[in-house]
């Protein structure tokens, strides 16, 4: 998929997390994790810009996706931290998630395009393809983008009201 479709993705796989924060009454860290993700979409086709690595190779794994994950945990833990040790820690582990959920919904998007991905490499060579649409199709990258987008807004949203009926409720 394209930069477009990789953003669409990216707020699909966010969009129960941001309906949890906005639930427990993190509206805002649920934006900024919108936003992050957003950002971060298309970070695995970085690849295509430095030498020596194969296009769709390392960067397009779960190991990577645990190193997003790790990184962008430890720069919330860092900027929570200031505030606290519960704050750190939570925005730890919402920094984790964030980079967790956005790399692997990437390398999900490029597995719907006939060329696939090695998501597992190099500890195995299997190869998930579900040839959908061509990684350049615009109807399905645009498609992906406004079902990504309307589905993060829908589930934040929700999120809201949820907590704003429950609350109502006690």
């Amino acid at each position: 998929m394209y930069q477009s479709g990789h953003q669409g993705a990216a707020m699909l796989f966010f969009a129960p997390l941001g309906f949890l924060l906005a639930f427990v009454g993190g509206l805002s860290a649920a934006i900024v994790g919108f936003v992050a993700a957003a950002a971060l979409a298309s970070l695995p086709d970085q690849d295509l810009r430095v030498p020596f690595i194969k296009h769709r190779g390392i960067t397009h794994t779960v190991w990577f996706a645990l190193v997003t994950g790790l990184v962008l945990g430890a720069f919330g833990a860092l900027i929570g931290a200031q505030q606290g040790l519960i704050l750190g820690l939570a925005l730890g582990v919402l920094g984790f998630l964030t980079g967790c959920l956005t790399i692997i919904s990437h390398i999900a998007a490029d597995a719907i395009t006939p060329m696939g991905v090695r998501p597992l490499a190099p500890m195995s060579s299997k190869k998930i393809v579900k040839p959908i649409a061509r990684a350049k199709n615009p109807i399905a990258n645009y498609a992906l983008l406004g079902i990504g987008y309307a589905v993060a807004i829908a589930a934040t949203g929700a999120g809201v009201m949820v907590r704003s009926v429950v609350g109502g409720l006690v």
